[in-house]
């Protein structure tokens, strides 16, 4: 029997062969965790539905857009509208003035009051009203109290007096407040009221 002396090597093609094999296997297994890691990484494609979904979202809110868009125009329009229609009642308000005058003097008559008739229908057509009669009551968001006309027991609460100048308004907005005297009602009228409730107790 021969043996290898104790300062031999092994020989490499026999000894190494186990070696080489782990290392193998390990940079195989380092391989797919690289693989596994890429993969995540890599986004994934939507799907059909996913996509018409999103294109459903997109034309929705174009939709809305474009709405609130024409509601938009169409309200500044109409509010562009009515202020010119405005400001030209505004302008004849003068002239409804002077035809107010000539009628209390007597003045309107003959083509003169044909034609003021004539205006006065074409403003109405427009919805321009007129307000601040005598006996209406106070109220400061129609009329302007230029004096105090005293107090009459005929009125149970402020109302207008004399009419100095007459208020004219277009639906709710108001183009031109009323000038008028003020008429308080009476103080004697609310401590008679009492005693006659005292009485009747």
């Amino acid at each position: 029997m021969t043996s290898e002396p104790e300062g031999t090597t092994p020989d490499p093609e026999t000894s190494g062969s186990g070696v080489a094999d782990e290392a193998v296997e390990v940079s195989t297994g380092e391989e797919e965790v690289v693989e596994e890691a890429a993969s995540q990484d890599e986004p994934t494609e939507p799907t059909a539905e996913q996509q018409l979904a999103e294109r459903t979202a997109d034309l929705q809110r174009l939709q809305a857009e474009y709405v609130n868009y024409r509601k938009r125009v169409e309200r500044d329009r109409a509010q562009a509208r009515q202020q010119g229609e405005a400001a030209v009642l505004r302008s004849l308000l003068t002239v409804l003035d002077d035809i107010g005058r000539a009628e209390q003097h007597g003045e309107l008559s003959g083509g003169f009051k044909a034609v003021a008739d004539a205006l006065t229908q074409a403003l109405k057509a427009h919805k321009l009203e007129a307000f601040g009669a005598e006996g209406d009551a106070f109220d400061p968001r129609l009329h302007e109290a230029l004096f105090a006309a005293g107090e009459s027991a005929e009125v149970s609460v402020t109302s207008v007096g004399p009419v100095v100048r007459t208020g004219y308004k277009v639906g709710d907005e108001v183009l031109r407040h009323a000038q008028v005297g003020v008429v308080e009602p009476a103080e004697g009228d609310a401590p008679a009221a009492s005693d006659e409730t005292s009485d009747d107790e």
